[in-house]
C-alpha cells in the first residue's frame, strides 16, 4: 500500500454502532502490561539508597543523582535499541511468541538485579531487562488488532489505569520489602538477607512476571490477522456484523519502515509521544530523587518507605482519576482537545519543585504546606496521564493497515524509549549538577523542563482533529 504525507489516519467512511470490547483477551493483554511498570519502577524507592550503600559516589551524596539516573535509564536505553526489532518481528511471526520472550527476560533480569552487589552487575541486569522486553509496543498492537475505530479509544483509555496500578504496586513492594532483615528479623535473619537487602523486592517482581508468562502461554490467543485461521476471523466478523474491518485490512503485508518514516501523518503522533515521554519520565525520575535528597541540599529528605507510600497513593488515586474522567473527556471534547489540555498541566507541576525547596529552606521541616504541594503536584500529574490514552489512539489510527501495527508501535515505542532513556539520566544528572554548582539557584533543571514543555505544547497543536463519527 503506497503512502505519502497526505495519507489519512485509519478511519471508516461510515458511522458505526460501537463494537463491544473483547473483554477476555483485552483483560489478558492489560494484565501483561502490569509487568513493565512493575519491573521498571520497583527500584525507584530504594535506588538512591542502594547507590549510596555501594559507595560509588565516594561519600558525596550530591553525586547520587548521576549514578541513579544511569541505572534508571538503562532499561529504556536498551529497550530503545531492540523494541523495533521485536515489534517488527511480531508483524511476521505473531504477537504471542514475542510477548513470552519478553516476560521470560524480565523475570530472569529482575532476579539478577536483586543478587547484584556491584555497580556493573546492576548495569548488566537492567540492560538485559530492557533488551529482551518489547512487550509494551506489542501489547498495544494486540489492542489495535482486537479493536476497531468504534471502541479503540475506550480500550486505550484503560492503559494509563493499568500502568497506574502497576506503578503503585511496584514502588510499594519495592520500598516496603527493602531490607527485610531490619523490619522482620524473625523471618529474615540469615546472612543472605544482610548481604542482599533488596533481593526480596526483586524476587516479588520476578515472580509476578513468571506468573504472567504462564497465564499468557495458556490463555492468550494470537491476534495477528495473518496468523489466525480464516474461519476464526469469519466468525468474529459475523458476530459483530462485519464491523471490525478498517480500510487497508485487505493489505496483508507490513508497510516498509522507510515509507512509514516519510509519512507526515505517521510521524506526527510519534513525535508527540516521544516528547511527552521525555518530559513525563524526566519528571518521574526527579520526584523520588527530589523527595529523597537531604533538606540541606535542596530536597525533602524523605525515607524510601515514605516515598514508596506516596507513589503508591498517587498511583491508586491516578487509577481512579483515569477511570472517572479520561474516557468521558475523550467522548465529550475529542482526542485532540484532551491531549492539548493535558500537556498544559506540566507548567504548574514544574513550578512546585522550587516552591517546595524554598518553603523547606524557610521552615526547616516538611510541614503541612509541603504535603499540600505534594498533593497538588500529583493531582496535576494525573491530568497529564490523560494524554497517554489519547496519543495511543493517534498512533494506532495512523497505521496504514493492521498488518503494520507492530511496526507502528515499534517506531513509537523506540522514540519514547529513547526519550525515557535520556530523561532519567539527563534530568537527575542535571538536578545534581544544578545543586552542586548552584546554577540559577539550583533550579537549572526546572528551566530546561519548562522549555521542553513549551515545545510539546506547540507540537500538540499540530495533531489533526478526529471526526466524531470516526473515533
Amino acid at each position: 500500500m503506497a503512502t505519502d504525507e497526505s495519507t489519512p489516519l485509519l478511519e471508516n467512511s461510515q458511522a458505526k454502532t460501537e463494537t463491544p470490547l473483547p473483554k477476555t483477551q483485552l483483560g489478558l493483554t492489560l494484565f501483561v502490561l502490569f509487568s513493565e511498570p512493575m519491573s521498571s519502577l520497583y527500584i525507584f524507592p530504594f535506588i538512591n539508597q542502594l547507590i549510596r550503600e555501594l559507595g560509588v559516589t565516594g561519600g558525596d551524596d550530591r553525586k547520587i543523582g548521576y549514578y541513579a539516573g544511569v541505572i534508571e535509564s538503562l532499561f529504556f536505553a536498551t529497550q530503545a535499541l531492540t523494541v523495533l526489532c521485536w515489534s517488527r518481528l511480531s508483524d511476521h511471526v505473531g504477537r504471542k511468541p514475542v510477548v513470552l520472550v519478553g516476560l521470560a527476560g524480565l523475570s530472569v533480569s529482575n532476579l539478577c538485579f536483586g543478587l547484584s552487589r556491584e555497580f556493573w552487575a546492576l548495569v548488566a541486569s537492567r540492560c538485559i531487562a530492557g533488551a529482551l522486553n518489547g512487550n509494551v509496543s506489542v501489547m498495544k498492537s494486540i489492542i489495535g488488532d482486537i479493536t476497531d475505530t468504534t471502541n479503540m479509544a475506550r480500550a486505550f483509555a484503560l492503559i494509563p489505569i493499568v500502568f497506574s496500578v502497576g506503578a503503585s504496586i511496584g514502588p510499594l513492594f519495592g520500598g516496603g520489602l527493602a531490607k527485610p532483615h531490619d523490619r522482620w528479623p524473625q523471618l529474615f535473619s540469615g546472612s543472605f538477607w544482610v548481604q542482599y537487602p533488596y533481593f526480596l523486592s526483586s524476587a516479588v517482581s520476578a515472580s509476578f512476571t513468571a506468573l504472567s508468562f504462564f497465564i499468557i502461554a495458556l490463555f492468550l490467543k494470537e491476534s495477528l490477522p495473518s496468523k489466525r485461521r480464516g474461519k476464526e476471523l469469519q466468525l468474529e466478523r459475523g458476530s459483530i456484523g462485519g464491523q471490525v474491518d478498517t480500510p487497508g485490512d485487505e493489505d496483508t503485508s507490513p508497510i516498509p519502515i522507510r515509507t512509514l518514516c516519510k509519512t507526515y501523518s505517521v510521524m506526527l503522533p510519534i513525535a508527540n509521544y516521544g516528547l511527552l515521554g521525555l518530559v513525563d519520565n524526566g519528571f518521574f525520575a526527579l520526584v523520588p530523587l527530589f523527595y529523597a535528597t537531604p533538606v540541606e541540599v535542596g530536597g525533602l529528605g524523605l525515607t524510601p518507605f515514605a516515598i514508596g507510600v506516596i507513589m503508591m497513593a498517587f498511583s491508586v488515586g491516578n487509577g481512579f482519576f483515569q477511570v472517572s474522567f479520561t474516557a468521558r473527556a475523550i467522548e465529550r471534547f475529542g482526542e485532540r482537545r484532551v491531549f492539548c489540555s493535558a500537556v498544559l498541566a506540566f507548567f504548574p507541576i514544574i513550578a512546585t519543585f522550587p516552591t517546595m525547596s524554598w518553603i523547606v529552606e524557610v521552615q526547616k521541616e516538611v510541614g503541612l504546606a509541603i504535603w499540600v504541594l505534594i498533593s497538588v503536584q500529583l493531582l496535576l500529574w494525573a491530568v497529564v496521564d490523560m494524554a497517554y490514552a489519547v496519543i495511543f489512539v493517534f498512533v494506532t489510527r495512523a497505521s496504514p493497515n493492521k498488518h503494520s501495527l507492530g511496526t507502528m508501535n515499534g517506531l513509537s515505542q523506540t522514540t519514547t524509549s529513547i526519550a525515557r532513556a535520556m530523561g532519567p539520566a539527563t534530568f537527575t544528572s542535571m538536578f545534581a549538577f544544578s545543586k552542586e554548582s548552584n546554577l540559577l539557584g539550583g533550579n537549572l533543571v526546572y528551566v530546561v523542563l519548562l522549555i521542553l514543555s513549551c515545545l510539546l505544547v506547540s507540537l500538540s497543536r499540530r495533531l489533526p482533529e478526529l471526526s466524531r463519527d470516526k473515533r
